[in-house]
Order: C-alpha cells, then structure tokens, then sequence
C-alpha cells in the first residue's frame, strides 16, 4: 500500500483530496489537527505517532522530524542499499507529502501580534518535509498548496512525472519565499546584505511593454494597502503591462493629496492635476490643464466619483478610471463602455510614511527610501528683492509638489490647485522650461502662473526665457555655483524666487 503524509493549517479542500488519496490505494498518515478533520470526516488515518514511534513533543515543535518519517521520503526506489536499508529498519516508504506551511505572513500581518507569537509561526517540520519530498520528486509527490489538489489525482492516475518536477519546484518557491518573509521580519534593517524579495504572481498579461514582450505582475505580501497590488477592478479589460505601470503612477501621486483631487497621467508623468472644492471642481481643473493629453490617460481621483463627474468623463476616452468608489448611478455611467477599467483604490489617508522602493536594473537592482519630502512655507527661503504673494506661495507650494513626480528634466507651471503645463525628461533643462511654458500659455487661467523645477537652474537661461513668458514667481532647490546668476537674473525681470535646498530628480 501507498503512503501518503498530511499535515495543513490551511484545511481548504482537504478532505475530497484525502478521500481521493484512499480510492487511489493510499495509507493516510497525519499529525494532530488534520488527523482530527479527516476523522471527523470518517477516514480512516494512521497517527505519525504510531510511525515514529514518539508522541508529538514540544507543545507540537517536533511532530514530523523523525528519520522513519524522513527516510521514507528520502529513499531512492531505484537504489537497492536504500530499499534495503528501510526494510532492515522496518520503515515504510512515503510517497506523497500533502503540506501547507504555517501562516506567518498573515500572523506578522497582525498588528497586536508579539514577536513571541510570531517565532511561533516558523514552520519547521512542514519545510523539511517538502523539501524532501520534492529532492525525491522522481518517486514522491510533493504537494504544497490546496489549488493543486484535484490535478495531483488526476497526476497519480497518469504517473505525470512531469507534473511532479513542476510540483517540486513550486515547493522550493514557496519555502524560499517563506524563509525570505521571516529574514525579514527579524531584521527588518532596509539594505541588508543578502537582499531575498519574495512575490506572487497576480495576474498573467498579455504582453509587455510591446507586443512581442512576454510579462506578469507581481505582488509583495507585505504590500501597502493604498498600493495598486491591492486595488479592485470592478469593470473593463484585463489591466495591461503599462496600464499597471501608469496606474501605479497616478496612485502615488493622488495619495499625496487631502484636498479633492484628480491626476491625469500619460506615460508615468502628470499631465493634469486639479484641485477644487468637489471633486467635479477638481476634475474640471485637471481636465483644462491639458485637454489634448489627457485622451486615453489614467484618471485617479481621491474621492468617490459622483453622478456628474462620472458623466464628463464618460465623454472621454479613458483607459482607467480609479477611486475610492463609485456611486451606483455613476457606475452605471462610466461603465456603458465595455473596456474602461474601472478600480477602487485605499488611499493613506495622511502622510505617506517612508518606505523602500526597488527598480531593477541589468542583472540587479537598486534599492531606496521613497520620496515623502513634501516642502511647506517653512521651507522656502526667498533670494530676490521681490517678496511672493500668498497666492504665489500657495501655488508655488502645489506645483513643487507636482513635480516631484515628473521625470527629469522636470518643469511645471501652476496656478491655485492646477497645473498649466509640464516638461518632462528632457536632456536639457531649457527643453522642459519651453515645453512646460509653450502649453500653460494656450491656457486661459495662465495670467499669475508660477514655476516649479525640480533642480537648481545651471544657466540663467531658464529664468530669463520664463520672465519673458509672464512667470511671476519661481520655486527650486538652489546649490548651483550660479545661483546668482539666476537670481540676478530673477531680479532684473521682478520676478520673485524661493529656493528649497531640496532636489527632487526622478529618473
């Protein structure tokens, strides 16, 4: 008779799949819990116990780590001395281990969790008995998650070796990934020496960036709550490689708003933000600063969508919609066309907190704390003769903000809550200055703009091009060794200029 090994915490389909282990010929050997929820079921288990021939021990630490159990997992069929040694040993082989591994991810996830209870978590005779069972995968069936359940019988039906192997590497993965989780949580030290990320598989996609490029998305089991790997699509088409990318974008900026607000985003950049007193206001806002770039963009908004907001946007071509909800009677609106995407998001509800982000790079990656710097009145220092307004400092404020989520070269142009035009990722500075001031001047609300830049001015040329483009007050980080020159030059057309001693590049 075939043995078979099973030891869960998570007790989803277990018992159809040990009913099937038994039609199939299969001896059920199982520790305390599933032993009680498969007898309970009326199948009959044998106790590890009575294979190990000592009680489970330790308040249950030590139930599977016996060489009777693991030399009946480990013994190779086709080796004679290791067949040889299990009978003089009076040890039977196993020939499937069905283990789930304790939940330490969704202990730690628990905020009154004490550390004490997490240790308790770490799985340690689960791990070694996949771990042997999948080595041996030429003979043994490693199983390690209840989704597989129902293809593992119809495997032993057919003896798909190649089903086993595929098993047994899912069982590496999932222990890897499992180590990585409790390495992390004992040093949570952000830049350890041995960096482990560990990620599952969201969703398949249908193509990369292009469509000759295969891809996947990816989430973190520790992923924040206001993160895209959390959001809900509630309507539209599957989310593709660059609309997650765009998605992603858009989220991390609105969840740096209080105050209503819609970001429109083209290509990871900004191309409107708006903000008002509703969110109808903010989204008119967004919509006029660029209503050209704007076709076919990612719309997050950091409040629900109401009837009226949902009907101008319906007007549009958007490829994602998302919020915090949706309105029934807007939802109805918005989703009368088929492939618009449709997600409710979490928002932070404050002050992101700093966290660590990873961008990968040729045959690595780079790892850094986020950027949070969110520059007030209390930052700036004014360097001109000409003192700015409130209203200037408010909108030079809301446009600093801005273009911290602009690729560099970064330049925005603002007035009260809305950006006007955007330079991004230029080569050189002046490139973005033209490009910003070229598309905030065709906007009729441009008289009074303001001007942010991302980094200090390396020539005075971007001060004297924006003076004779009708900016009135400018904000940027300062530290060039030609600060003055632009100051001077600042001066000279009357404009008035902050500096934050704060860079904010985005690559």
């Amino acid at each position: 008779m075939k043995r078979a090994l099973l030891s869960v915490s998570d007790k989803t389909g277990l018992q159809e799949f040990a009913a099937g282990l038994i039609d199939r010929g299969f001896e059920l050997v199982s520790t305390g819990g599933t032993k009680a929820t498969l007898e309970k079921a009326g199948l009959t288990v044998t106790a590890v116990e009575a294979v190990t021939g000592f009680p489970e021990m330790l308040d249950g630490r030590v139930k599977t780590l016996h060489p009777n159990i693991h030399a009946g997992i480990l013994a190779k069929r086709d080796e004679p001395t290791h067949m040889a040694a299990l009978k003089a040993r009076d040890i039977q082989p196993i020939d499937l281990v069905c283990v789930n591994l304790y939940p330490f991810a969704a202990t730690i996830a628990k905020p009154e969790t004490t550390r004490a209870e997490a240790i308790e978590q770490i799985d340690i005779g689960g791990p070694s008995a996949l771990r042997a069972a999948a080595k041996n995968a030429a003979s043994v069936w490693a199983v390690a998650d209840p989704a597989d359940y129902a293809r593992v019988l119809t495997g032993l039906d057919e003896d798909d070796a190649a089903l086993r192997t595929q098993l047994a590497a899912k069982v590496f993965q999932i222990t890897a990934a499992y180590d990585a989780q409790i390495a992390a949580y004992l040093d949570p030290e952000p830049f350890p020496q041995q960096f482990t990320p560990t990620f599952s598989k969201v969703q398949s996609l249908r193509y990369g960036e292009n469509s000759y490029q295969q891809a996947a998305f990816y989430g973190s089991p520790d992923a924040p709550a206001e993160s895209l790997v959390n959001a809900k699509q509630l309507h539209g088409k599957a989310l593709s490689f660059n609309n997650i990318r765009d998605a992603d974008a858009a989220l991390a900026m609105v969840n740096e708003y209080q105050e209503p607000t819609v970001v429109a985003v083209k290509h990871m950049n900004p191309c409107g933000i708006g903000q008002g007193a509703t969110i109808e206001a903010a989204w008119d806002k967004a919509y006029a600063a660029d209503p050209m770039s704007i076709f076919g963009g990612i719309i997050a908004l950091n409040r629900p969508v109401d009837l009226a907001t949902a009907e101008k946007m319906h007007a549009l071509f958007l490829e994602i919609i998302m919020a915090p909800s949706f309105d029934d009677d807007a939802f109805a609106v918005l989703a009368k066309k088929k492939n618009v995407r449709l997600l409710t998001i979490n928002l932070a509800g404050g002050p992101l907190p700093e966290r660590v982000e990873t961008v990968a790079v040729n045959g690595g990656v780079l790892r850094q704390t986020t950027d949070t710097k969110i520059e007030t009145a209390a930052d700036l220092t004014v360097v001109t003769k000409v003192q700015p307004t409130a209203d200037q400092i408010a909108s030079l404020l809301f446009a600093q903000q801005v273009v911290k989520h602009v690729k560099s070269n970064a330049i925005v142009v603002a007035k009260k809550g809305q950006t006007l035009g955007i330079g991004a990722g230029q080569m050189n500075r002046i490139g973005s200055v033209e490009i910003a001031l070229n598309e905030a001047q065709q906007n009729k609300h441009f008289a009074g703009a303001v001007m942010a830049s991302d980094a200090f001015f390396p020539m005075d040329d971007c001060v004297e091009y924006a003076a004779q483009h009708d900016i009135k007050a400018i904000i940027q980080p300062g530290g060039s060794i030609r600060d003055k020159d632009s100051i001077a030059m600042a001066d000279k057309y009357g404009i008035a200029m902050v500096t934050t001693g704060v860079r904010h590049f985005r690559h």
